[in-house]
């Protein structure tokens, strides 16, 4: 368990979540608010596997991307409608340029979305900034639960992929590996013409190898897929049937 597990740890239940929501506004909201257009600069090419899960989907398939950014996956396959959301204000204004699709301001605690509904789900990147293990559940949790539900005569249901940074990442710039801290502050150098440079700092939790599986299978879900790609781990998860349901 990391410190800020621990601290967390031995509050009642009620004051952990207030903590998590706390500290996540100060190292996590707060901060992509401030680096928003700058950090939308540095993002624009989508990831493979991302996109490949994207072009995929059936023709009409609607879905959400939770988590979106500025938006860079919504014009990957133009036959899915895709409803973005974000927790940043100016994040989703950078998204709603994309017109054909819709982009609002959500937490992923509380998706203002009708459950049992949506064809799939994206959330890349998103998970590894809550601060606390129930939380991180239950954003799995939130997210399986507006999927459509397998049906007896169709077992595949809705499907989620779900992407989280990785504690395994010796081979990369920054050198976490097995043994490492898992809670960490990674910053951003935020570069604006003709003013001095700012340092953020972003809190993450680094997933070690089956730690993402877990959080879906707690969450009530199953997995269908998982993996790793270059410093992320990765899950495509859906939704229990009702004859495998407990």
């Amino acid at each position: 368990m990391s410190r800020l597990e621990n601290n967390f740890a031995s509050q009642p239940a009620n004051t952990m979540d207030d903590r998590g929501q706390n500290y996540e506004e100060e190292h996590v909201h707060s901060v992509y608010e401030d680096i928003a257009p700058h950090f939308s600069s540095t993002r624009y090419k989508p990831w493979p596997l991302i996109e490949r899960f994207l072009a995929e989907l059936s023709p009409g398939s609607i879905g959400l991307d939770i988590g979106c950014g500025n938006g860079k996956y919504l014009a990957v396959n133009k036959n899915v409608f895709i409803v973005a959301s974000d927790r940043s204000t100016n994040l989703v204004q950078i998204a709603s340029n994309h017109k054909s699709h819709g982009a609002v301001v959500a937490d992923i605690l509380h998706l203002p979305h009708q459950n049992d509904a949506f064809d799939f789900a994206i959330s890349i990147a998103v998970i590894h900034h809550l601060s606390t293990p129930v939380r991180r559940m239950e954003a799995v949790a939130t997210i399986l639960e507006v999927l459509k539900p397998p049906k007896k005569d169709d077992k595949a249901g809705g499907k989620a992929l779900l992407y989280v940074w990785a504690l395994e990442q010796s081979g990369s710039r920054r050198g976490w590996d097995v043994g490492h801290e898992q809670d960490v502050m990674v910053p951003w150098v935020l570069k604006q013409k003709g003013r001095q440079e700012q340092t953020f700092q972003r809190y993450y939790h680094l997933y070690k190898k089956g730690e993402l599986e877990e959080d879906v299978v707690k969450a009530g879900g199953v997995v269908l897929e998982s993996g790793y790609e270059k410093d992320n781990w990765w899950c495509i998860a859906g939704r229990k049937s009702s004859s495998n349901r407990g």
